[in-house]
This record gives C-alpha cells, sequence and structure tokens, in this order.
C-alpha cells in the first residue's frame, strides 16, 4: 500500500478514512477538494489542479481522496495500487452530507476546504448524489473489480468502521 486512491459519492466518509490511514501508514494525504477549490469556493484554474494532480501521481506515495475531474481520476485510478471504493447506498450518503451540513454550521467539516461555504458544498454534494447513479454503476463496479490491483470496497457504515478499525488503527 504505498499509492492510494480513496473514492466513492459525496459524504461516504472518505476524508475521515483516508485521514485515519494517513495517520498509520505515514503516507502523505492529498485531499482533491484542497487541490481543486480555493479559499472562496471556486475552482482553481484547470492547468494548476492538473499539474498539481501530475506531481502528486509522480511520487513514491501518496494517499488522495475524492473524484476530481473525470480524467484525472482515470488517470489516478490506472496509477494506484490500492484502491478504496466507498459505495454506500444513498439514503446513507444523502444522510451524511446533510449530517455534515448540520455540524458545518459549527465546526468546519474533515478535508473541507479553507474558507469554502458549507452549505454552497452541501448544495454542490447534493447534485452530485442525484448525478451519481449514471457515474456509479454495475459498469464501473466491474471495471474497478477487474482491475490488477488490491481493491476494497466498503458497502455499508458497518463496513467502513471496521475497514478503519482493521486498516487505520
Amino acid at each position: 500500500m504505498r499509492k492510494v486512491a480513496v473514492f466513492g459519492k459525496p459524504g461516504s466518509g472518505k476524508s475521515t478514512l483516508s485521514k485515519a490511514l494517513a495517520k498509520v501508514t505515514g503516507l502523505p494525504l492529498h485531499q482533491l477538494d484542497s487541490l481543486f477549490y480555493q479559499q472562496s469556493g471556486e475552482p482553481v484554474a484547470r492547468e494548476i489542479f492538473d499539474k498539481a494532480h501530475e506531481d502528486i501521481l509522480a511520487s513514491d506515495s501518496w494517499i488522495i481522496d475524492g473524484l476530481g475531474p473525470l480524467g484525472a481520476f482515470k488517470k489516478r485510478l490506472d496509477a494506484a495500487d490500492t484502491l478504496v471504493y466507498i459505495d454506500l447506498p444513498y439514503l446513507t450518503s444523502y444522510w451524511l452530507v446533510t449530517k455534515r451540513l448540520l455540524k458545518g454550521l459549527f465546526i468546519k467539516p474533515e478535508g473541507w476546504p479553507e474558507g469554502s461555504s458549507v452549505l454552497k458544498g452541501s448544495i454542490q454534494s447534493y447534485k452530485m448524489l442525484c448525478l451519481s447513479p449514471a457515474f456509479w454503476n454495475d459498469e464501473f463496479m466491474a471495471e474497478v473489480e477487474g482491475m490488477a490491483k488490491s481493491v476494497f470496497v466498503i458497502r455499508s457504515l458497518e463496513e467502513l468502521k471496521a475497514f478503519i478499525e482493521v486498516y487505520a488503527r
């Protein structure tokens, strides 16, 4: 486990898992939202993101948490030796986005870009969840499972907690 891609729908626990995994393994953690968004919440210029992303992929070790642009995501899957796909049920993801929004009124959520609006980000997460079935589907799952690397698929909050207990403690 030297190059780890953690991905899944919004509100699935990617940042929490990635942070725990980085702490235990000592691998550098790169949260895509912090690379992709400025403090204002606006996206950075695509060239800036692509350069930063390519530099991370070229390094010896990393944990990258998030989706980002589709082309960058595909490159990340190819470069990683370990894939962690958090595929929680949609109702769970909607609940976790809502919970993050409510908690975010008082404290910044884990992995949240500094200065970004939790409300705007949550609305974007809800929009992404509505679009997700077109991407996070059986065809994508078959593609991930067919890759010649370590693949972990987490499908419930219990499995997420167990993964953190086993691999990140």
